[in-house]
């Protein structure tokens, strides 16, 4: 059962308090990455059928094999995630920033260009579970942002990628899908296969080796981030349906048994009533066995004194998702400073997040809202700025400039000013 918790008798460890059954996973994923690095190829066919049970004969999804999937779908599931591709395109056309060009001093041009990361990959799920969403919400901001080449690598769990996955590929507008999964899938990306391609930036969700591979790959490439278990955290006052946020709880329950589920209420009734609400649908759901682990190793009921109190305890926690289950939730909504994405009001349960309103869904976890953003165009571009000044320009300030590099014992700073003006330099 969902432990209980009265905020003023918790303690700061009790609060960030998870479970983690994670092995060390380091030195395997270096020893993967180095075989990738070495081997290529050979390398993701074994792996492939030694984690994937995948005996394969082709890395590379035909273009063909992706239009097959589209016509497969189910009726209506194309229009849906053609739909869906329509609202986070919408959201995220918004995210463009221009470039830009400042001339306010004589002969003083300074600026800005905003550019596309040319070649970027992104890691799509296809273990436990499908994610289309993931699809659809990584490659969106990237065609947006203007990237020369999407690459997406998905594990062929069994044999093959998921079709819906695919059908999404292709209709989001990836151009080169591999079946590969796993820290190959990232080691593949990072440094290049005879098939798979290097590109500059890895993005997407993973397991905890997708994540540490990732880590280790920074610096050879760029990535969005370390993504953690997935988390929510309901702030309900007591006029909530207990049914509701129960369920809304098991929405991120059932993702991994380390997943984080944490309702903070002012209401001591409704606490009681989603501990009991809880046990009444866990057996429901179809992926039980990890939702219970979830509730019972990390889950909590926080209760505060009042609401601006719960506001506090979820500011600190800094969730992935947060939910306001209030009656007027923009009156807490410039009180929320740490969320990766945040759910207002009673009718707007994370779910509708994750696959339809438009924000992206790939979010902050781990505490890392506190200085981490949900993934956006930002991602997918690079900035370079310029310089010009003219002869007149440079030799108003040429004294400045040197005297500012001396003082930090650079003289050939200084002369690399002094000499457009002095001969005898």
């Amino acid at each position: 059962m969902i432990k209980l918790y009265d905020f003023d008798k918790l303690s700061p460890r009790e609060i960030f308090a998870r479970a983690d059954d994670s092995a060390d996973v380091a030195g395997a994923v270096r020893d993967i990455i180095d075989a990738v690095r070495q081997e290529g190829d050979a390398a993701l066919f074994r792996f492939a059928k030694q984690f994937d049970r995948a005996d394969l004969s082709a890395l590379e999804v035909t273009a063909e094999e992706l239009d097959a999937a589209v016509a497969g779908l189910e009726p209506g599931l194309a229009g849906l995630l053609q739909e869906a591709a329509g609202r986070i395109a919408a959201f995220h056309r918004r995210q463009l920033t221009n470039s830009f060009v400042v001339s306010e001093e004589e002969g003083v041009v300074l600026g800005q260009k905003v550019l596309p990361i040319e070649k970027v990959g992104l890691y799509v799920p296809g273990g436990t579970a499908a994610y289309p969403s993931s699809v659809l919400m990584n490659c969106i901001p990237a065609k947006i942002a203007g990237c020369r080449e999407i690459v997406m690598v998905s594990p062929p769990t069994g044999g093959d990628i998921s079709p819906v996955i695919l059908a999404a590929a292709r209709i989001a507008g990836v151009d080169r899908v591999f079946r590969t999964g796993g820290a190959q899938a990232v080691a593949a990306l990072a440094y290049g296969t005879e098939t798979v391609p290097r590109v500059d930036k890895i993005v997407g969700p993973g397991n905890a080796w997708v994540a540490e591979a990732k880590r280790q790959v920074f610096g050879r490439v760029a990535i969005d981030m370390i993504a953690g278990p997935s988390e929510i955290l309901v702030v309900a006052d007591g006029a909530s349906d207990a049914r509701q946020v129960a369920a809304d709880l098991l929405s991120q329950a059932e993702h991994d048994t380390r997943a984080a589920a944490v309702l903070v209420t002012d209401s001591e009734e409704l606490a009681r009533a989603v501990q009991a609400e809880l046990e009444r649908q866990i057996p429901l759901l179809p992926r039980a066995d990890i939702a219970r682990a979830s509730i019972d190793d990390n889950g909590k009921i926080i209760l505060t004194r009042d609401l601006r109190a719960a506001i506090e305890v979820a500011n600190e926690i800094a969730p992935e998702h947060l939910e306001l289950c209030v009656d007027d939730p923009f009156a807490y909504l410039d009180a929320v400073r740490n969320a990766g994405s945040v759910f207002l009001g009673r009718n707007c349960p994370e779910a509708l997040g994750d696959y339809f309103a438009g924000p992206n869904h790939t979010l902050p976890t781990m505490g890392t809202a506190r200085f981490m953003s949900p993934l956006s165009v930002d991602d997918f571009v690079k900035r370079t700025q310029f310089t010009y000044y003219t002869a007149a320009a440079l030799e108003k300030v040429q004294a400045k400039v040197a005297r500012f590099a001396r003082q930090e014992g650079l003289e050939a700073h200084a002369r690399s000013v002094l000499s457009r003006f002095d001969n005898t330099l």
